[in-house]
């Protein structure tokens, strides 16, 4: 079975089309389609939820406000019972007719793939800082993928199931997807331009997407190993705090006096602040500890 999940917010003049261009291509599946209303304002969800009275095979999740797309995909998830998921944007620029390449490629062995935008139709405001993050990202995280954030992708149920979307982590899927040991892929993708409605894209994603990279790379390094962060960081500032205190005795017995030296406060503060990092990231560890969730995930067993 696949499940179809489309966030939508505001997008009332391309819902009808989407759905006609889905029907087109999913007559051969056994499908689902979830449609999750973000809190619009204009008239999706009346749209979205006529459509779902008509055509039993069409669901309709609605927030009680604008949520954002991590949190629009998560309960797709949660309400999803494909062994495939797709995920695609409700504004017409994917294109339903990729989504048998999608399904083949899962089923070559793939848990995920991503689409990649070859020939992509947006304005350089959204292409060039685009680009950007895609090359950092694949800095930073050594996933080589060419588009992280294209909406278009499909998914086994497992991984799903087993990676936690909220905040604006959307973006990243993949990469904590490659970390929990899942195999990754891509497929070039046909792309349009956006005919009707206003893209949600604006200048804040860029500083928002940037602090979610921070998040994702201290998630993906040290989210099980808090102590060799905050250890390494502590460890460095008490041993130069300590140099420094050394270094100021010696002067002391040879000056007799030290008070006025601004090392002095430098040499003290390096030594709580050691303490602190390490303090935080022992308390990090014992978080985990206490977990009950296990920080495994069980492709298989022989009994």
């Amino acid at each position: 079975m696949i499940s179809i999940i489309i966030p939508t917010y505001n997008e009332e003049k391309n819902i009808p089309l989407l759905y006609k261009s889905l029907n087109s291509v999913l007559g051969k599946y056994n499908y689902e389609i979830i449609f999750v209303d973000d809190g619009s304002i204009d008239n999706t969800f009346n749209i979205i939820e006529d459509i779902s009275q008509k055509d039993k095979k069409v669901k309709v999740i609605s927030f009680q406000r604008n949520y954002g797309k991590s949190a629009a995909l998560s309960a797709g998830f949660d309400n999803s019972k494909g062994d495939i998921i797709i995920t695609l944007d409700a504004d017409l620029q994917d294109d339903p007719k990729e989504i048998p390449r999608f399904v083949e490629k899962i089923k070559n062995g793939y848990d995920l793939v991503v689409g990649w935008k070859f020939k992509r139709k947006d304005p350089l405001t959204k292409i060039i800082p685009s680009k950007f993050f895609n090359f950092l990202t694949s800095v930073l995280t050594k996933v080589k993928i060419h588009d992280i954030n294209c909406g278009f992708k499909a998914y086994r149920k497992g991984v799903v199931k087993n990676i936690n979307v909220y905040g604006e982590l959307h973006r990243y899927i993949p990469i904590l997807a490659f970390w929990k040991g899942y195999k990754i892929g891509e497929i070039k993708i046909e792309h349009h331009p956006r005919k009707y409605g206003k893209s949600k894209y604006g200048t804040s994603r860029l500083f928002k997407g940037f602090i979610d990279l921070i998040t994702v790379k201290f998630l993906t390094t040290y989210g099980r190993k808090p102590l060799h962060l905050f250890g390494l960081i502590g460890f460095l500032c008490f041993f130069f705090g300590i140099i420094s205190g050394l270094y100021l005795t010696v002067v002391w017995f040879i000056e007799k006096g030290i008070g006025d030296r601004p090392l002095l406060m430098l040499a003290v503060l390096l030594v709580v602040l050691g303490v602190q990092f390490i303090s935080l990231g022992l308390l990090g560890e014992m978080v985990i500890h206490d977990r009950k969730k296990k920080n495994y995930q069980i492709r298989s067993k022989l009994e």
